[in-house]
């Protein structure tokens, strides 16, 4: 993991194309603003995660059901 140090106002950048600013800092918290292609999807890491699990229950194969398929 890289780490940068950062001020409000100040930015970096990944690869050519996306551009992460800090637009405030207050109270323990962060306000980032990216600026990135539209084909870019960008989402916050907790919900990410929850999208990816509910990915893998949703393509989670019910034997039985496919039996009852099956036999029809």
């Amino acid at each position: 993991m890289l780490i940068i140090t950062r001020k409000k106002g100040e930015s970096l950048m990944i690869g050519d194309d996306i551009e992460i600013t800090i637009s405030k800092i207050e109270d323990g918290s962060v306000k980032i603003g990216v600026n990135a292609p539209k084909n870019v999807s960008i989402l916050r890491k907790e919900l990410y995660d929850q999208v990816k699990d509910e990915n893998k229950e949703a393509i989670k194969i019910d034997i039985g059901l496919l039996k009852n398929i099956a036999k029809k």
